[in-house]
């Protein structure tokens, strides 16, 4: 065979092993994700069986008694969840912008490693800093301003005693983890604006906030959705910086300044002891959670492609 006809067919088998490959890649993780599912049913399913649906309605937890419930737990999630999205986000959106449109190099680029540097902080870092740092500011200062000086102790859900722990001290906690993340995906989303958009905005008269709002945040939406969902995604499963802070009790949540429980922190509380249907509420604590982050990523995913259609994206 001459050299030109290897030439020709090599492509051809290139193109084969490229293609099965990354079909196999792409099997490779429908598996994992489906194998995550059937483990997780099939050992939760005593518990399933048991309670039934009441287990996501009920508030009891009593391991005496053998009865168990999943709706503090759930609560507490979604509570400890939004406040970290609802911090961090706008927070993260100034940064990265700031960094981007207004900042100069000498301060933008240490500023940029630092994040990156936050973002590769392993999580029970944050929790022991939580737990012997902030838990007692919280205590000493930010829950009696908040509470005393703004008096919003007569609001619903900021009421009641505080000692520092709680769903906003961990909430905060989560807020100061997907902060690097959030802020480092939307620094990149905006430094992919071509800057011929913004220039010819910038020479037909527009101002700097009519530039970030009509060119860079339509042009990056897609981006900037996609970095709100993942630090979503990171602090709905967060475990150890909310379990040094959020108190640990399975009660329903009446207040903010309250301790309470995640589903990941029950988890992490429960495991290494619980046995029998014990054992099994646990792992249907755990399905519920992996179907929340699923439910999570395909919102996102549908978000994404509405937000497509919007811009006349094919």
């Amino acid at each position: 065979m001459s050299y030109c006809n290897k030439k020709l067919i090599q492509p051809e088998y290139s193109d084969r092993i490229f293609k099965v490959l990354t079909g196999a890649a792409a099997i490779l993780a429908a598996l994992l994700m489906l194998g995550f599912f059937v483990q997780l049913f099939w050992y939760a399913l005593p518990s399933i069986k048991t309670f039934g649906w009441r287990f996501l309605i009920s508030s009891e937890w009593d391991p005496v008694k053998q009865v168990y419930g999943a709706l503090p737990s759930i609560l507490g999630t979604l509570i400890t969840t939004g406040i970290a999205v609802l911090i961090a986000v706008p927070v993260s959106f100034i940064v990265s912008m700031f960094l981007v449109e207004s900042a100069p190099a000498w301060f933008s680029v240490p500023v940029s490693y630092a994040l990156d540097l936050l973002a590769a902080i392993p999580s029970i870092i944050y929790g022991m800093w939580g737990l012997f740092v902030f838990v007692p500011f919280m205590q000493s200062t930010v829950q009696p301003f908040l509470a005393n000086t703004l008096h919003l102790k007569s609001i619903p859900f900021f009421g009641g005693n505080y000692n520092g722990f709680g769903f906003l001290t961990s909430g905060i906690i989560l807020a100061l983890m997907i902060l690097p993340f959030v802020s480092a995906v939307m620094r990149d989303v905006f430094k992919m604006v071509p800057s011929v958009l913004k220039e010819s905005a910038f020479g037909a008269g527009a101002t700097s906030w009519e530039v970030t709002y009509d060119i860079t945040m339509k042009y990056g939406a897609r981006g900037l959705l996609g970095a709100v969902f993942l630090g979503l995604g990171r602090a709905v499963g967060e475990t150890m910086a909310v379990l040094f802070v959020i108190g640990n009790i399975q009660t329903m949540p009446k207040s903010f300044f309250q301790a309470g429980t995640t589903i990941a922190a029950t988890l992490a509380n429960n495991f290494a002891e619980a046995e029998g249907i014990f054992k099994s509420s646990l792992f249907e604590l755990g399905l519920i959670l992996l179907v929340m982050s699923f439910l999570i990523q395909v919102l996102a995913q549908l978000w994404l492609k509405r937000i497509s259609r919007q811009m006349g994206e094919s």
